[in-house]
This record gives structure tokens, C-alpha cells and sequence, in this order.
């Protein structure tokens, strides 16, 4: 057993996971509540390896945001807009379509496709925006294709394909309202029209009274659980987020990590967990600083260490910064997410990272962490390893 978690009064939670056993809402809380990050990292990373070993990935991918007007008022959101601001914006499809035939060239994987609820586009147009971008990918065969055990992807086999990963729970919902159908007739619809997996985004936090706080009239938890359940039911898959470092307690968290650890003992449909921290500026929420380094790395650790059904821990350089995102790698992550190429929501909340990373910046991120670096798809499958 590492010494420091020797000294920390958590080394039952150390034998736990060494044994492949489940540890307790109240073990979780425990890890939240500890100030020693060096036995937090040791629990963490022993989990970490022992479902991924050595490999820690990314993605080429590309995020659309399609609109920032939206319905709603959520008090943490710095991205949504009226019709009455200046600085709200949406794309047409033909822009879309195009800023996606650039991403195809520069051979990004995914579409990551999110938006405000928007106040007067009808349902027909989201299809219309599906079946538009999936049109880019005919005539190439399959997804793209994860490589063989062991090996480098096969050249001959095309990586090339946008996989459409697309809208938040609520945004599902909103257009389930529009289109005057149940959740199920929605997603089958959408999946109809090129959808291949939904995005984790707009989880916050699941207790009522704090959801109420920062994003009072979005979904309940039950109702963004829903979704993905449905979603998975489908064959669909997807990940799932949690928004920390605002209003919430440690048992918020816990109570947050303990329904997606039973949605995924239910569905296995979540292909990772991606823990995002909060942003202060722009918003209304009383918050003057974002969540420390200290307590972002003590969230990754804890949350590899709780969601045992989990494969993927992402360590979400966009709000955590590189440097802090590569460390979290000997924290329980075993993901820097993707190259992206220009993000909105975070950096109109204060996010003061770079807009995009490069694929040599991923690489080289992981490799300075000891790390070996593996390309992967959507479904954090390996397309390239990078020995």
C-alpha cells in the first residue's frame, strides 16, 4: 500500500478497490471531504489502471454551438442569449454544413452539437440540420474504425467520418415539446435523421434545492436521467456530466454521482463521465472564484473511484486548463477530451484557456505525464496508439 494513503486514514478504501469492490455513498464522501490529494491520487490511480492501464486518449473533435438564444434564464449560464441582444447569434444549416466540411478535411471525428432552447425554430429544422451534416458522410463506409488490440489503426480503413454527437437532455426534451411527441418518438426520430449519440451536457447538480439555485426551470434530474435512459434503450449511447464547484456540498456530489452510477448498473449506455468545473464570471450566481486545483483533482479522483462502472474519467482541459488537465491524469483520468476548435459556454463564463488544442498538443500533453496517448473515437474506442 502507497504510504501516503497509508498515513491518510483511507487505506480500507485503498483494499476496496485493489479488490474490485464497491465502495459506499458514505466511502464517497470521505474522498470529498479528505485534504490528502497525494492518497486521493494513489486510490485513484490504482483504479484508473486497473481499467485502462497505461493509455490515456483524446479526440478530434469539433463543437458547433448553433445558437445561444434560448428560452430559458438557468442564473450559472453565461451563454444563453434573447432575441433582443446583441451578442446572440445563429448559424443557418448552410453554415453549419460548411464549418463541418472544413472539420471533415482536417480529418476531425466529431461533431459535438449543442445549442440554446431556441424560441422559434420548429422541429423540421433540427432534422433538416441532421440529415444535412450526415449527407456529408456518404460514401464512407462505417464509423471511425477503432484499431486492433494491441495494434495501430489500419491506414486503408477511413477515420475520416463525423460522428453527430448531439444536444443535452433538455434540448431533447424541448424538441420532444415541438415536435408534439414522447421522448422515445423523438429519439427515433432524430436517430432517423443522423444522430448517433447524445451529448452528457446539462446535468449540473441533481439535488433539487441546488438545481433550483443555479438553473431554476431546466429539467429535473429525473427528467434528465430519462433521456439518456431511453437513449440507451434505443442502442443509443452517450456520457454525462456534473457541474461542481458552485453552491453544492460534497453530499450534492455524492447524491449526483450516485444516480448516474445507477442509471449506468441499469443501461451500461454511458461510454464516460466528465466532471466540469464552474465558472463564475458573467452569470448571477454569487460565486468570486472557480473551484481550486486542489478541489478539481480531488473530484476526478473521487468520482474514478465511486463510479466503478465507468471506464472514462475525463479530465476537461477547456475548464481545468491544460497543465491542470494533464495532471489530473495521475488522478484517476484517463481523457483530456478533444481538440474542439472553438468552444462558446466556457469561455463566455471566464474560461481563459486556448480556443483549441492541436493534436501534437494532445499527444505530447499525455506523453509529459507518462502517459501513452491514444486517438479514439466518440465511443472512446482506440482508432490510433501512439507507442
Amino acid at each position: 500500500m502507497n504510504f501516503f494513503v497509508q498515513r491518510s486514514g483511507l487505506g480500507d478504501l485503498y483494499d476496496k478497490v485493489a479488490a474490485g469492490q464497491r465502495v459506499s455513498e458514505a466511502d464517497a464522501l470521505r474522498l470529498f471531504e479528505s485534504k490528502d490529494l497525494n492518497a486521493l491520487g494513489a486510490i485513484a490511480d490504482l483504479a484508473r489502471e486497473k481499467k485502462v492501464g497505461n493509455r490515456a486518449s483524446f479526440i478530434l473533435n469539433r463543437y458547433l454551438n448553433y445558437s445561444n438564444y434560448c428560452i430559458l434564464s438557468c442564473q450559472f449560464c453565461s451563454f444563453s442569449r434573447k432575441k433582443r441582444d446583441a451578442d446572440g447569434f445563429e448559424l443557418t444549416i448552410p453554415q453549419m454544413v460548411e464549418k463541418a466540411r472544413e472539420a471533415l478535411k482536417l480529418g476531425i471525428t466529431e461533431l459535438h452539437i449543442v445549442g440554446g432552447l431556441h424560441p422559434s425554430l420548429p422541429f423540421s429544422h433540427y432534422v433538416d440540420m441532421l440529415k444535412s451534416l450526415s449527407a456529408l458522410n456518404d460514401g464512407v463506409a462505417g464509423r471511425a474504425e477503432p484499431c486492433p488490440p494491441g495494434g495501430a489503426h489500419d491506414p486503408r480503413h477511413p477515420t475520416a467520418r463525423l460522428h453527430l454527437k448531439c444536444f443535452t437532455a433538455i434540448e431533447i426534451l424541448h424538441l420532444a415539446w415541438l415536435a408534439k411527441k414522447t421522448v422515445e418518438q423523438t429519439l427515433i426520430e432524430l436517430k432517423n435523421a443522423g444522430l448517433e449519440s447524445l451529448t452528457g451536457g446539462g446535468a449540473e447538480i441533481f439535488q433539487p434545492a441546488v438545481r433550483s439555485a443555479i438553473a431554476k426551470g431546466k429539467e429535473s434530474a429525473e427528467e434528465y436521467l430519462d433521456v439518456h435512459r431511453v437513449w440507451h434503450r434505443l442502442g443509443g449511447r452517450s456520457t454525462c456530466t456534473m457541474l461542481y464547484g458552485h453552491v453544492e456540498k460534497p453530499a450534492d456530489r455524492v447524491d449526483h454521482l450516485r444516480q448516474l452510477r445507477a442509471l449506468q448498473d441499469e443501461t451500461r449506455g454511458f461510454v464516460g463521465f466528465v466532471a466540469l468545473p464552474y465558472q463564475p464570471e458573467n452569470n448571477e450566481i454569487p460565486v468570486k472564484a472557480p473551484p481550486t486545483g486542489f478541489d478539481s483533482l480531488r473530484t476526478l479522483a473521487a468520482s474514478r473511484i465511486y463510479l466503478d462502472n465507468f471506464d472514462h474519467i475525463t479530465a476537461y482541459w477547456v475548464g481545468l486548463g491544460m497543465k491542470l488537465a494533464q495532471i489530473a491524469l495521475s488522478y484517476g483520468a484517463d481523457d483530456l477530451h478533444g481538440t474542439i476548435l472553438e468552444e462558446h459556454i466556457f469561455h463566455m463564463a471566464g474560461a481563459t484557456s486556448p480556443q483549441l488544442q492541436t493534436e501534437s498538443d494532445m499527444i505530447k500533453a499525455i506523453r509529459e505525464a507518462g502517459r501513452t496517448p491514444v486517438q479514439r473515437n466518440t465511443f472512446y474506442e482506440p482508432i490510433k496508439v501512439l507507442d
